[in-house]
């Protein structure tokens, strides 16, 4: 399912990193599509009543541009069988037009034996990382 040989992808292997602009639109076209409309997502009170410094991300955006991270790189979204990943700081998303930089990168740690291997993925934001234990698993022909 991958556009990649198996025999191509060797542990340690890097995957061409992935910059992404977060801002107070995409944090309401998200809602939007997640039904997920907390207002900390959207309102500078809510999200200070919470004790946030601001408005953040939905931590499954931040997982799902993450995974888009590897599908981009595996070439086909089906070809990732798992991913996983603890939420260790809120991307918090200024009202302005430049938003937060999400940093994603990834690296190849793990090959097994059943054609899969195993990405860690590192993902940045105000230079601080966002998750913890981020990895997916990809089948490779």
């Amino acid at each position: 399912m991958s556009w990649r040989s198996g025999a191509e992808v060797v542990e340690g292997d890097e995957l061409p990193p992935l910059q992404v602009r977060l801002t107070r639109a995409d944090l309401v076209r998200y809602a939007g599509a997640s039904g997920d409309f907390n207002p900390i997502h959207w309102s500078d009170r809510a999200a200070r009543d919470a004790g946030l410094p601001d408005v953040i991300a939905h931590g499954m955006l931040t997982m799902a541009l993450a995974t888009r991270l590897v599908t981009t790189w595996a070439g086909d979204p089906g070809a990732v069988v798992d991913c996983t990943a603890r939420f260790t700081r809120p991307v918090v998303v200024p009202d302005n037009a430049d938003g937060a930089l999400l940093e994603l990168s990834g690296k190849v740690t793990k090959r097994r034996d059943d054609n899969s291997v195993v990405v860690a993925i590192t993902a940045r934001a105000a230079g601080q990382m966002v998750l913890g234990q981020a990895t997916a698993t990809v089948w490779v022909k």
